[in-house]
């Protein structure tokens, strides 16, 4: 078990430079690409990844355990809208039409398929930006930005720090709200990264595939070798809010498709897409 210095928490930024040559702690802004995509870097750090025993709500497959990520990356700042996936894509599949809103209905292999037009992009290839999704351990850390509590922004939600089903809040009796639906990127508090939406609005696939924690430490961890299920975080619009924690986890077959899926990008050199 941790002692009291690590459950304060372990984000203890690498004085390694990241990948855009800034000390890991700065932030060097908002860097925008051809499309309109935004990102921040996120630095080099360690943290402790999934939930403590005494944590509401966690499951089972959410075992604590320390990583550490020896690289800075760069994470998108929105979730990818309809009007982005549309210019690459050349179609909109989403249930719930809107240039702001997150795109969805959108499988992994959709994702990883956007992520290698995108790259193909003239001026992407140009630039020297090749997109992929987040590595589990790379959402969960930028979801958490620092924080141990169940959410960035503390230990309760009922709909309106996100966009969830309020009908069923965590960690008050106080109901909130429940659109039924998505809501515009960065309708919603960002966390103290910069970074809008992690909770809830739409499920965010990741790269990993699906499988169970590690005990011990470890280090750029990149999930399982070979699986049938990938990893998708977040939760969304249609869920209580127990599931949209910092933990929560999940995983589809790569061909699933739903109203409540969408996805964010990430830049850098940890993680080659599949």
């Amino acid at each position: 078990m941790c002692g009291l210095a690590c459950l304060a928490f372990l984000v203890q930024v690498d004085l390694a430079h990241d990948l855009s040559g800034h000390e890991a702690g700065e932030n060097p802004g908002k860097v925008r690409n051809s499309i309109g995509i935004e990102f921040v870097t996120i630095p080099a750090g360690k943290f402790l990844m999934g939930s403590s025993e005494v944590e509401k709500g966690r499951d089972q497959d959410e075992t604590q355990h320390e990583v550490t990520l020896p690289h800075g990356f760069q994470m998108g700042v929105y979730e990818v809208t309809q009007a982005q996936y549309e210019q690459v894509m050349g179609k909109n599949p989403s249930v719930f039409k809107g240039a702001s809103l997150p795109v969805e209905l959108v499988s992994y292999n959709n994702a990883l398929e956007f992520c290698k037009k995108l790259s193909e992009l003239q001026a992407e290839k140009a630039a020297g930006r090749r997109y992929r999704l987040p590595t589990e351990a790379e959402w969960e850390y930028s979801c958490r930005a620092g924080t141990s509590t169940p959410f960035h922004f503390g230990q309760e939600l009922n709909g309106t720090l996100a966009n969830c089903d309020g009908n069923y809040p965590y960690g008050t009796t106080q109901k909130g709200p429940y659109l039924g639906k998505t809501s515009p990127v960065g309708s919603y508090p960002a966390n103290a990264w910069g970074l809008y939406d992690m909770h809830g609005n739409v499920w965010e696939w990741c790269q990993d595939w699906y499988g169970d924690y590690p005990k011990q430490s470890v280090t750029d961890p990149r999930g399982p070798e070979v699986g049938s299920i990938c990893v998708i975080r977040g939760r969304s619009w249609y869920y209580e809010a127990a599931y949209c924690r910092s933990a929560s986890r999940n995983g589809l077959v790569p061909s699933y498709r739903f109203s409540c899926n969408g996805f964010r990008l990430a830049l850098g050199s940890s993680g080659i897409p599949r």
